[in-house]
Formats: C-alpha cells, sequence, structure tokens
C-alpha cells in the first residue's frame, strides 16, 4: 500500500492496524536494503504486538514468520481483520475462520467509498512493482468497482 501511496487506507478503515514483530522485522530490514517501504516507527496508528505463541497447525504450515504471526495475532485479537495477499495465507486464515481481505479488497472498498477516484491505475501500477495479478482476477476487480 506504502508504494502506491495509499498506506492511509489502513488507518482510515481500521480503528487498529497491529503487527506482529515478524512483520516489522521483515518491512524493516527491507526498508535498510533500499526497498521503497515506511518507516514503521513514524506511522502512530500502528501497533506492535506479539501473537500468544503459535497453533500447532500453524507451526507445521508452509508459511514464513511474518505470516503465520499475522495469522496467531488474528486468531487471539478478537473482531480483527486479517490482510493477507499471499494465498496459502489466506487459506489458513479461511480455515481458521478468520475475517481477512488483502490490498485488492482494500483498493476496492476505496473505490466504492470514494477514496480514490478509479481503481484501474492502481492496478497497473502494482502491476509494474511486480505484484501478482492474473488477467481474470484484474477482470473480477475491475467488475468489483464498477469499472
Amino acid at each position: 500500500m506504502h508504494q502506491i501511496g495509499l498506506l492511509n487506507l489502513l488507518a482510515e478503515f481500521y480503528s487498529r492496524t497491529i503487527i506482529p514483530p515478524a512483520v516489522a522485522d521483515e518491512l524493516e530490514r527491507s526498508r535498510l536494503l533500499g526497498v521503497d517501504l515506511p518507516d514503521i516507527s513514524a506511522l502512530p496508528w500502528l501497533t506492535i504486538q506479539a501473537p500468544k505463541g503459535l497453533d500447532k497447525a500453524l507451526i507445521l504450515a508452509q508459511l514464513g514468520a511474518g505470516e503465520k504471526d499475522v495469522l496467531a495475532l488474528g486468531s487471539q485479537v478478537p473482531g480483527v481483520v486479517v490482510v493477507l495477499d499471499e494465498r496459502l495465507g489466506r487459506l489458513y486464515a479461511a480455515s481458521l475462520k478468520l475475517t481477512f481481505t488483502g490490498t485488492l479488497g482494500i483498493l476496492v472498498r476505496a473505490k466504492v467509498e470514494g477514496r480514490i477516484p478509479r481503481i484501474g491505475p492502481v492496478l497497473e501500477h502494482l502491476h509494474r512493482l511486480g505484484f501478482p495479478l492474473s488477467a481474470r482476477t484484474r477482470a473480477a476487480v475491475l467488475k468489483q468497482a464498477g469499472e
């Protein structure tokens, strides 16, 4: 969301944004390597919170540490919406009966609520950044957004 200039949507849509330390560490390591990512210490609306352990299924899951911790937090914090883009992470979220969305879901909501004028150019920008987006998914997102 940061690289497309829409990170503010997280603060606008959600009363709290929580990330686990594993995600904070991943972001900081990549930022120090020169990747265009935000300095999370400068985001007053973002909280870092560690999960209280991992479910056995998550320990065994073929997911990254950040995704495992996001799913664990999602299971431990009532009423949260988990944000995941990776297909496997989303499958685990569904199996855990978590409410989840991803970058595209946030963008559709932003378009429907009039926070962005058009979603097509944003999808093009994501594509140029290397965000995986099939033609079928792109068409479905455009349709949901009314474009």
